[in-house]
């Protein structure tokens, strides 16, 4: 049986994803960064010296794709990459002053952003939608083929 495009719940889910992503975008864009640089900046503020690969899993992107994020931020000056002191191939990703400079300047942009979508919905209401989406995930990914 056939479902109508205006009762899919992906398009929807997808539609509003893309609202997201394009405020969070002009938002950022004017302190010289995209939403994935935003991203990883974001993710390394609250973890400082976080390796690519789970840098890659908490931003939501593959390695491959967070290594080109952080060979760009490295080339602006925004993040610097050590060895680990104790395990020499695995490099820690930091913030620089200046990284730190451009994400307080996107963030306050991107929060502003995450404020108005937050301000739509009552304590409550983001609370239900928080435990909608999460049960939509679980459904999603408890049932591959």
């Amino acid at each position: 049986m056939r479902i109508p495009m205006s009762e899919r719940l992906g398009g929807d889910i997808k539609r509003v994803e893309q609202d997201l992503m394009a405020a969070k975008a002009a938002a950022v864009k004017p302190c010289g960064l995209t939403v994935p640089q935003y991203a990883a900046l974001l993710a390394l503020t609250e973890n400082p010296g976080m390796p690519a690969a789970s840098l890659a899993r908490l931003c939501l992107v593959t390695p491959q794709t967070m290594t080109t994020i952080l060979q760009n931020l490295v080339a602006m000056g925004l993040v610097e990459r050590t060895p680990h002191p104790w395990h020499g191939n695995v490099l820690e990703t930091r913030v620089t002053e200046a990284g730190l400079a451009a994400f307080d300047r996107a963030d306050e942009q991107a929060a502003q952003v995450e404020k108005r979508l937050a301000a739509e919905f009552s304590d409550e209401e983001r609370r239900i939608l928080r435990a909608l989406l999460a049960r939509c995930s679980k459904s999603l990914t408890e049932q591959r083929p």
